[in-house]
């Protein structure tokens, strides 16, 4: 699935006259980079560069719907799965610009870690809490730091099983 050709945008002309301040740079005059940049207005056809190849697309690839194609380059690292990969694909649905696009996507990263806390059980493994949050690093160069916040979630757990266990008949 190797597309080498040139992006060309075909959405058309398109009436942003309602959107203040679009077009500001069309005036030569108003341009920053005017006479620097050596203006052809190529820009509007589409990439001005040649694209680099594609990267195989083999796994499924979420992409802002803004955007007319996916990037020649992009992660594969994780692929989505499961029920936080549901909630990705329900927000890449969404225009980038609206809070169900990013609040879903902040949500599936916390599934995304219980998930993986239950995969690690799944397969026999248990997760190290105290070294994967770097406690261990935190130890060994940052004291103080480390203190400081055991001191306030003992102090704030102290507190709350206080609040729990008080007797409620103060009389």
């Amino acid at each position: 699935m190797e597309d080498n050709r040139p992006f060309e945008n075909n959405r058309g002309p398109a009436d942003h006259s309602h959107i203040i301040g679009w077009g500001i740079d069309a005036d030569p005059k108003n341009d920053p980079t005017y006479p620097m940049k050596k203006r052809t207005n190529e820009e509007h056809k589409g990439y001005t560069w040649e694209r680099p190849t594609q990267q195989p697309i083999n796994i499924e690839i979420h992409h802002s719907i803004e955007r007319p194609n996916v990037t020649a380059v992009f992660g594969t690292a994780v692929p989505p799965s499961g029920l936080s990969g549901m909630i990705r694909r329900m927000a890449f649905k969404r225009s980038e610009n609206e809070y169900s696009h990013w609040l879903p996507l902040i949500i599936a990263d916390r599934v995304n870690v219980v998930e993986g806390i239950i995969d690690d059980f799944v397969q026999g493994t248990f997760p190290n809490i105290l070294s994967e949050k770097g406690y261990q690093a935190d130890l060994k160069h940052n004291k103080t730091g480390l203190l400081a916040r055991v001191a306030i979630f003992a102090a704030i757990t102290a507190g709350a099983v206080y609040m729990l266990t008080r007797d409620s008949d103060d009389d």
